[in-house]
């Protein structure tokens, strides 16, 4: 299944004229990710960039009935929600299904929300998890987080003479989510809006939880250029830094095959957090995360049945 662009709706659940930062691209997943829902929805939104910046009183971007829960309770909210319209829908109130997304970014989904998502995934709550990844917290100042990759320099894991930046590998959160035996789980890219927005509507139709594992570019954090965030969003595919792939049932498939891929270096240099990289005291450092991304992809291959 892919929609096509007769199937998205043209109205715009996610209005603009918020306060995030040219070429956002959490702004970007949230539009989008509304593009793929099917009917009436409510949407439970972890404390991070989206929800201070959407929802500056008193005006809000959300054309849909929105919640803002704290950082570590998305989940748990839409639990709530999710078990609310049940027990309404028995009583004959709702005429129609209501859909509902928990959208949260890495720190709030990787670290500290992982409890309460672990939680609904294991109850089997029919409700979509949306993580909108910009790889640290940028809202409270560019820390890392369990989703900072290799090598990235943020305010708590700075780049100098001697550390490169984060030491540690990317957590592999869609892997923690599959072992869940959820019926849908997928991982999906900004930077390819057909690919996502199906994904999230397929989300939407598993009765149960799903969830999706949305790449996100950040200019401020990733000390990047505004206008390279879509760029950025392709190339973290393309290079395989980012395989794209979807588990339904169990079953793995990849929905983005890379036959030539480019040099993760493409991907880096657009980057100020990896800049230190490419001194020669860090080479090490530069070849970890391309032997990292190749034994990722190839790991991924053999999952979907795929030849490299």
């Amino acid at each position: 299944m892919v929609l096509s662009l007769k199937e998205l709706s043209s109205e715009e659940l996610y209005a603009p004229g918020h306060r995030l930062c040219a070429g956002c691209g959490p702004s970007i997943s949230a539009r989008m990710a509304l593009k793929g829902s099917r009917g009436p929805l409510v949407v439970s939104n972890a404390t991070g960039c989206i929800e201070v910046s959407t929802t500056v009183f008193p005006y809000t971007a959300w054309r849909v009935p929105w919640v803002h829960s704290l950082f570590e309770n998305a989940a748990a909210t839409a639990t709530g929600m999710e078990a609310g319209f049940k027990a309404l829908t028995k009583k004959g109130l709702p005429n129609k299904h209501i859909d509902v997304i928990a959208l949260g970014g890495d720190g709030g989904t990787f670290d500290i929300g992982l409890q309460a998502l672990s939680g609904a995934l294991e109850r089997g709550q029919d409700f979509v998890y949306i993580c909108y990844d910009n790889e640290a917290y940028m809202n409270t100042g560019i820390q890392r987080s369990g989703g900072t990759p290799l090598g990235a320099a943020t305010t708590t894991s700075p780049a100098g003479k001697k550390i490169p930046g984060k030491q540690e590998y990317k957590k592999d959160l869609l892997g923690i989510c599959i072992a869940h035996n959820i019926k849908y789980a997928a991982t999906a890219s900004i930077g390819f809006p057909n690919d996502y927005i199906t994904k999230v509507r397929k989300g939407i139709e598993v009765e149960g939880p799903a969830m999706i594992h949305v790449l996100a570019p950040c200019p401020l954090g990733w000390r990047s250029e505004p206008s390279n965030t879509i760029k950025l969003a392709k190339l973290a595919v393309q290079t395989t830094i980012f395989p794209l792939y979807e588990v339904e049932n169990g079953k793995y498939k990849l929905t983005m095959k890379i036959k030539n891929p480019i040099p993760v270096e493409e991907y880096l240099k657009l980057q100020g957090r990896f800049s230190h990289l490419f001194r020669p005291e860090f080479k090490n450092v530069l070849e970890a995360i391309r032997q990292g991304a190749k034994e990722r992809w190839e790991r991924i291959l053999g999952l979907c049945g795929e030849s490299s």
